[in-house]
């Protein structure tokens, strides 16, 4: 899309959506931002993914680094990049170094990138009893000691934020004490927040299962938010968007998280079937959810205590992963562009006369029907962007260059 046809369509919109709507539109996507995960561009063989590697994957911290720079470079929203403890901040892959995450924020200054989200990780040898829900001490003591250290380095390296998802769970009915495990985690994040300054951010996921079959101590938004009260503190719950039920009503998650006042941010990803990790697409739900994000005014708003986390989680194995990981930011930029054409005033209207089709309308003709991507052509290029930053990817030569020098 060119300079001339992209304005030629956004006369389009402004007729349709008005001058205002739009320029605050192409004004939210030059602010957005969001985090892009190291493990998104390295090797993810083995499981679920086989062992297959898409060429050019990054072999080293240094590279994984790179193509997030490139990704920033292209795309101008990604400027910090979120990390897990034993994959990028450890000498042994066994124990986390705070050496190692100095090192990692130096490279990525290097490159013109901060550090942000801290995971730690909790699927290591011994732990198939769970995590901080096992009842063997040792390790709930091992994990302990890994996630003050992450909230350590996400405190003086990152930006604050920790965010824990728990592995634990069960396959059986009756192979664990469900009460029990519950009361182990909840007293292993209360034990860690005590000694976490409240500057940071501890944001608990959940998923609905996987690897447990029968259960997860932690399965639901509820779980997370009712365990965040009562551990108390700056801790909130993290939406994975692959995590829930099939036709769960994420949105209304958002709503009433936001409603409670929790803190909160998200993992994007798509999925199908399980929790797939593919990248995002542009969908109706995507922008239904970031419309709740909107008017609530927690994306990039003035107040930064109310704003929310956004990150990437994603990493299948067929896609090109840098194609995968821009294409996800393009499809996030254009969900937001969809929230912020919605006409609060008129539909405020309309619910208040209880016109629930003409409400329903006046929705998707935004959120579902509306083409957007002139919006954020134009917030690109008023960055001094290429308009398409996928085509701007494979035009750089910068994958033949990595796929030649990865081998």
């Amino acid at each position: 899309m060119n300079a001339k046809a992209i304005e030629t369509q956004l006369l389009t919109l402004e007729k349709e959506f008005g001058t205002e709507s739009v320029q605050a539109a192409i004004d939210a996507v030059k602010r957005f931002e969001i985090e892009v995960p190291t493990w998104a561009f390295g090797s993810f063989g083995g499981g679920r993914f086989g062992e297959y590697t898409p060429p050019g994957a990054a072999r080293t911290i240094e590279e994984k680094l790179d193509d997030a720079a490139m990704v920033h470079k292209l795309t101008g929203a990604t400027p910090r990049v979120a990390a897990h403890i034993l994959w990028d901040m450890s000498e042994d892959g066994s124990t986390g170094s705070f050496d190692a995450a100095t090192r990692l924020k130096d490279e990525a200054a290097k490159r013109g990138l901060g550090f942000g989200a801290v995971s730690p990780t909790y699927f290591l040898e011994g732990s198939y009893r769970g995590s901080l829900s096992s009842n063997e001490k040792a390790t709930r003591d091992r994990y302990i000691e890994q996630t003050l250290l992450g909230a350590k380095i996400a405190r003086e390296l990152g930006n604050g934020l920790l965010t824990p998802w728990f592995p634990d769970g069960s396959a059986y009915p009756g192979q664990i004490q469900l009460r029990r495990a519950y009361d182990n985690m909840l007293g292993a994040l209360k034990e860690i927040r005590a000694g976490t300054p409240d500057d940071v951010r501890i944001l608990i996921e959940y998923k609905v299962f996987e690897p447990g079959t029968y259960s997860t101590t932690i399965p639901d938004w509820g779980t997370a938010a009712q365990m965040a009260r009562r551990v108390g503190g700056n801790t909130g719950v993290l939406v994975d968007l692959g995590h829930h039920h099939h036709g769960t009503n994420i949105e209304q998650i958002v709503a009433m998280l936001i409603a409670d006042d929790v803190p909160a941010g998200f993992h994007f990803n798509t999925r199908y079937a399980a929790d797939d990790d593919h990248a995002v697409e542009p969908n109706a739900e995507l922008a239904r959810i970031f419309y709740e994000l909107v008017i609530a005014d927690v994306v990039s708003g003035a107040n930064e205590d109310r704003n929310w986390a956004f990150m990437i989680d994603q990493c299948s194995s067929r896609e090109n992963r840098m194609h995968a990981t821009l294409h996800t930011v393009d499809s996030l930029q254009v969900a937001l562009a969809k929230a912020m054409l919605v006409d609060t005033k008129e539909l405020a209207r309309l619910q208040k006369a209880d016109e629930v089709i003409l409400a329903n309308r006046l929705f998707n003709d935004v959120l579902l029907l509306a083409d957007v991507r002139p919006i954020v052509c134009k917030a690109r290029l008023d960055k001094g962007l290429n308009p398409d930053p996928v085509q701007a990817y494979v035009d750089s030569g910068y994958g033949k260059k990595i796929e030649s020098e990865r081998t």
